[in-house]
């Protein structure tokens, strides 16, 4: 299959940011106070995946192709490894909770919900995860002199 015909803003960083920001502002509606019971999985979802495209949005600008970054699959933790490499830079807090979202496999969690099995971080957690990681990548590539690879 040829690189165009994968699904995707066209592999653009500023696109994938765009995008990125679609899925923060879904998630922050889902997760708004008030929104409780059903939402909170598709709200937990949104974020995830917003967290997702902002770090494939920092390695697509430094050169990773977009072939890698589909590779990574839902690895949340390799993604922010490989962008720690690239100079992103989080509170340390906030990167082991991108550790924490892989490691506890996050994503498999909120998009196959069991009433048994509903192991997934706290609601304040994940926002201000959101938020963090968002802000930093959205700031990374905005500064000048911060080029492609």
């Amino acid at each position: 299959m040829e690189e165009s015909a994968k699904p995707g803003p066209e592999h653009d960083p500023e696109a994938t940011i765009q995008l990125a920001d679609c899925y923060r502002a879904g998630a922050e509606m889902l997760l708004a106070p008030g929104a409780g019971g059903l939402v909170r999985p598709p709200g937990r979802l949104n974020a995830i995946h917003a967290i997702e495209l902002y770090l494939n949005a920092y390695l697509l600008h430094h050169g990773t192709t977009p072939k890698d970054v589909r590779k990574l699959q839902h690895d949340i933790a390799t993604r922010w490894r490989k962008a720690q490499e690239y100079g992103l830079a989080l509170r340390p807090k906030t990167a082991r909770h991108l550790e924490d979202l892989s490691e506890n496999r996050e994503y498999l969690h909120v998009r196959y919900p069991r009433d048994d099995a509903l192991a997934v971080c706290e609601l304040n957690r994940l926002t201000a995860t959101l938020v963090q990681v968002a802000d930093a990548v959205h700031a990374a590539l905005a500064r000048p002199g911060i080029a492609a690879a």
